[in-house]
């Protein structure tokens, strides 16, 4: 992959150059999405970009693009990129000041840059081709404004960190009641005598595309009935089955946490039936 967007041209990523006092560099100061596509095909783009815009108008970051406009962008790395499957990186900073300033500074641009990178086919509703995780449990120790999908992402990098050291595929965390929250980089389900349950949204969580998506189509099929609700740590650890989504990993199901099995260690039928839904409808949103 070669060919960026930044600040309205297409250039080789060599020669791609932002500014050592752009804020998204000093402070974290900005907001980003990864949109997955293949063959040309996006998954979610319009969620996407709403939560985008939900995380400019949070952080009072003005930006002048709109979801034509970005389309158009998105378009052209796919095309620029020699397509296949390939994953959107878009990422909006408040921009360069002359000076390292905490209070947002007035009369700066923001920072616009999008790069396309390779990613794996599409998964598959197989149990056979599903790669099951390993994950591990920890007590949340990030910011209260998770719903932000901000690019200071430390506390999620310091968590996943913490479970890849002691080889695991994620960790799962938990507030000081107890409750599920989300994973490092994923959303949360549980499956309990055949009813799916994923934490409520609220400013500890991100509010994950995949999820979104999952949970309209569950719904709008019907066969699976799905809750949105308070999530405990005891319900994770007896749960049937767990799954985390996410948009490069659509719906992965975990078969052991902390080093006991999800129910009898195997990849569940309620994973399978929602993965096939969702491969037949991802394409819609």
């Amino acid at each position: 992959m070669s060919t960026v967007y930044l600040n309205g041209n297409y250039l080789p990523m060599s020669e791609a150059h932002i500014s050592p006092m752009d804020r998204g560099f000093l402070f974290g100061d900005g907001i980003y999405e990864v949109i997955p596509s293949y063959d040309g095909r996006l998954v979610g783009f319009t969620p996407h970009l709403t939560r985008m815009q939900n995380g400019l108008d949070a952080l009072e970051i003005p930006l002048q693009l709109d979801p034509v406009q970005w389309r158009e962008i998105a378009a052209q790395l796919i095309t620029r990129n020699g397509g296949g499957n390939l994953g959107l990186y878009l990422h909006v900073s408040r921009g360069a000041d002359t000076s390292r300033n905490h209070a947002y500074p007035d009369g700066v641009s923001p920072t616009v840059f999008a790069f396309a990178y390779e990613i794996p086919p599409a998964p598959v509703a197989d149990k056979s081709a599903v790669k099951p995780f390993s994950v591990g449990t920890a007590e949340d120790l990030r910011w209260h404004r998770c719903n932000i999908k901000s690019t200071s992402l430390l506390g999620n990098v310091m968590h996943y960190q913490q479970g890849h050291a002691a080889g695991k595929d994620e960790t799962i965390l938990y507030n000081s009641r107890a409750e599920i929250t989300e994973a490092a980089a994923c959303n949360v389900f549980v499956v309990k005598n055949g009813v799916v349950a994923t934490p409520l949204l609220d400013a500890q969580k991100l509010p994950g595309i995949t999820r979104h998506m999952l949970l309209a189509i569950l719904r709008n099929d019907g066969s699976i009935p799905v809750e949105e609700r308070i999530v405990t740590l005891d319900e994770l650890l007896a749960a049937d089955e767990v799954w985390l989504s996410s948009s490069s990993k659509d719906i992965v199901p975990v078969i052991e946490i902390d080093d006991r099995p999800v129910a009898n260690g195997t990849i569940g039928d309620i994973w399978l039936a929602a993965q096939t839904l969702y491969c037949a409808h991802k394409f819609d949103f």
